[in-house]
């Protein structure tokens, strides 16, 4: 609002890593395009995915769907950071957290030239002519094996940041931000650039956003910038799935405040995965959110979730019990 940092008109979107072979679990090209499909049924019009995601399969799996949709009817994001170079000695293979993988090496990049480049490769991938909001990815210390990531983060500050801007002032791009799982790239990056958006996964959601009150959300605040939550119920954690983020290991203390709050939804009549996902729709900070899904009905639900309402009285329950933040926004 006046401050020039353009927000998707969409609050729901579907986030792309599971139907990529995320969480190491292979879907079948059938099964994602049907997850595609059934989200386009469902209404919605936002889709994330990266050239990360299973070395290229998730932009060719959303590609297959979205290049037969009408191109002014949803925004897309992808991302810019590491380039991927077919390698003749690899097979498919487990590589992070994808399932057979193909035969891909990538390398991070993040000057100007590499992110041209990398946006280039994933048109053809996705066989569309233009993206909507890029992000760079992954460039924070939780990466594991990005070296010095400060390193890099200054190599962005002069190359792929620069570049992006100068693709939205140009038109050729709707925004440009971040997309990261730590607060330290976000508050560097609000210091030194002027990023519409961040892909902030697992850094914002009803179980676990004390530490970003303190930290991001005055920061985006102050500077008019928002988050696209990815990763919205924890990996699944707060839709009853044995994992919490992006791996199998579950802190004890999370497993507790889940119960907690499992009683008090209980006592309410109320689906924890729904109200999670209202109570990241209530802070105005968050612009959308991209739950990803590995099965058809899953976009289905997070759109009906929408349509339903959570009493007030849960709400005041939760914060009476010190289970959220107490200046954390809920729905009115």
């Amino acid at each position: 609002a006046g401050t020039g940092r353009w927000r998707p008109p969409q609050r729901l979107g579907l986030g792309g890593q599971p139907l990529s072979n995320g969480f190491g679990k292979v879907v079948s090209d059938a099964q994602a395009i049907a997850v595609m499909e059934a989200a386009w049924s469902a209404g919605i019009r936002l889709y994330d995915t990266s050239p990360w995601y299973t070395l290229g399969r998730g932009e060719r799996r959303m590609g297959a769907v979205l290049s037969s949709k009408p191109r002014d009817e949803f925004v897309l994001s992808t991302k810019v950071g590491r380039i991927l170079e077919p390698d003749a000695s690899l097979g498919l293979r487990r590589v992070a957290n994808w399932a057979d993988a193909p035969p891909f090496r990538h390398r991070f990049d993040y000057t100007a030239d590499g992110t041209r480049r990398s946006i280039e490769d994933s048109l053809q991938r996705l066989g569309l002519s233009r993206l909507d909001i890029v992000f760079v990815h992954d460039l924070s210390p939780s990466t594991s094996d990005i070296g010095d990531w400060r390193a890099q983060f200054e190599i962005a500050r002069t190359g792929a940041f620069p570049a992006l801007q100068r693709m939205k002032e140009e038109g050729i791009i709707k925004a440009w931000g971040l997309g990261v799982n730590d607060p330290e790239p976000i508050l560097e990056a609000l210091k030194v650039a002027q990023p519409d958006l961040f892909l902030a996964a697992t850094q914002y959601s009803l179980i676990d956003h004390d530490r970003a009150m303190a930290g991001i959300v005055p920061a985006l605040q102050q500077a008019g910038a928002s988050i696209m939550v990815g990763a919205p119920l924890n990996g699944g954690f707060l839709a009853g799935k044995e994992r919490f983020n992006y791996g199998p290991r579950i802190p004890q203390a999370m497993i507790e405040k889940r119960q907690r709050m499992r009683d008090v939804a209980r006592n309410h009549g109320v689906d924890l995965r729904v109200a999670a996902l209202h109570f990241l729709h209530a802070s105005p900070v968050v612009s959308c959110l991209v739950p990803g899904a590995s099965h058809p009905e899953q976009p289905v639900q997070n759109a009906d979730a929408f349509r339903t309402t959570v009493p007030a009285a849960f709400w005041a329950e939760l914060r009476a019990e010190q289970l959220i933040h107490p200046q954390a926004p809920v729905p009115a």
